[in-house]
């Protein structure tokens, strides 16, 4: 398969360190956040789950397949973000597709910022509404936008909280300001936030916004160590999506296993503050080590750190020779960012060891300057 880097196995992942086609190396590219994938009382919530349940609902929530887990993930995500109302998806790209599509109807408007999630434009070409766009965290873009609509129109303006890709916040402070100036409503996809952002309780409250955003989305594929995802808002409007989601009722429900899962996180997260604390230290360290090395990590200020590179065959280069170096990156390419802007995305668990940050720089260090990504300079302390 030579230096293709995509749908190749790992035999061991989700820790700290994973096993790739037999090489041990170090994983600084999961969504592992907080580093519950592998806390053993997630592990035994899932299999007492299981064993209580069995694998499957085998049913929507609509109809057979809504467990007492489910609505007690339900409540607890809506107090936890500090809304009316919170309900649960398969996926976290089924809620995005689903919330949008329900809400979004012929006449409406939906505003998103360019570098939203697919998931997001998905739901937007699934509703009747008309989707406009603007420029990536661009709040004057925005407004020129929203002051080209009808002033009685309904609108929806949907940003991510943090971005995937180049690990930035989105400004929701002027961004709530120019909602409520066009009479837009606002949703927030945290599903890169929560749990890292706001002490992990997301972007929203991070800025202390969080009665001034409409709707908050999660997943449960990144700190909550699990699959799904849900919306939070107020009663009434979660009540409306619940009863027109096609992607919520015609699916099947969220496994047992998952939701014991994600609820077993949820306890974590509200009670052992630390993890969030690790996992920023542990991201300012490697931000910090990049930037002396001479990359380009654009305007990342999360635990979301890409390496830009620009070409496509220098990205596909780098990702092979630090994975000969044991370590283990994302390499991204278009049209999962724009033309010119390739990059090896890297992302940092709460979990992750002194050394195993150290390793990693010195990998980056070896290959940049073997491939003349970087400035040739002294030795990476360990």
């Amino acid at each position: 398969m030579g230096i293709y880097p995509y749908f190749r196995a790992l035999s061991q992942s989700e820790g700290t360190t994973a096993t790739f086609e037999g090489r041990e190396v170090v994983m600084i590219g999961s969504n592992n956040y907080l580093g519950l994938t592998t806390d053993p009382r997630v592990r035994r919530a899932a299999i007492e789950a299981v064993e209580r349940y069995g694998t499957s609902v085998t049913g929507s929530r609509f109809l057979n397949g809504t467990l007492e887990f489910h609505l007690e993930l339900d409540r607890r995500l809506a107090k936890f973000v500090n809304k009316e109302a919170a309900l649960v998806f398969s996926t976290g790209y089924q809620t995005n597709v689903g919330t949008i599509s329900a809400l979004v109807g012929k006449g409406d408007y939906v505003i998103i910022d360019k570098d939203d999630h697919a998931s997001i434009v998905d739901g937007c070409v699934m509703s009747r509404g008309e989707m406009k766009r603007f420029r990536h965290n661009d709040v004057s873009s925005l407004e020129q936008v929203l002051s080209k609509l009808p002033a009685d129109a309904g609108k929806l303006v949907i940003v991510d909280g943090v971005y995937s890709m180049g690990g930035d916040i989105a400004p929701l402070p002027e961004i709530v300001a120019i909602c409520k100036r066009y009479g837009a409503r606002i949703m927030v996809d945290d599903a890169h936030g929560i749990g890292v952002t706001g002490q992990g309780r997301g972007t929203s409250a991070h800025f202390n916004l969080t009665d001034e955003v409409d709707l908050i989305m999660g997943t449960f594929s990144k700190s909550f160590a699990s699959i799904g995802g849900f919306i939070a808002g107020s009663a009434d409007v979660v009540h409306y999506i619940q009863h027109h989601a096609r992607a919520l009722i015609f699916s099947a429900a969220l496994t047992p296993p998952n939701a014991a899962a994600a609820l077993k996180a949820l306890d974590i997260m509200e009670t052992e503050p630390q993890h969030v604390e690790n996992l920023w230290r542990n991201a300012e360290y490697m931000r910090a080590g990049f930037k002396e090395l001479g990359y380009n990590t654009g305007s990342s200020n999360t635990p979301i750190i890409p390496i830009i590179l620009h070409d496509d065959f220098r990205t596909a280069m780098a990702w092979h020779a630090l994975i000969e170096e044991g370590v283990y990156t994302n390499p991204v390419v278009p049209p999962g960012v724009l033309p010119g802007n390739s990059l090896l995305r890297t992302s940092y668990m709460a979990t992750h060891r002194q050394e195993h940050l150290d390793r990693a720089l010195r990998a980056f260090k070896v290959v940049g300057e073997r491939l003349d990504l970087i400035p040739a300079k002294a030795e990476v302390a360990s």
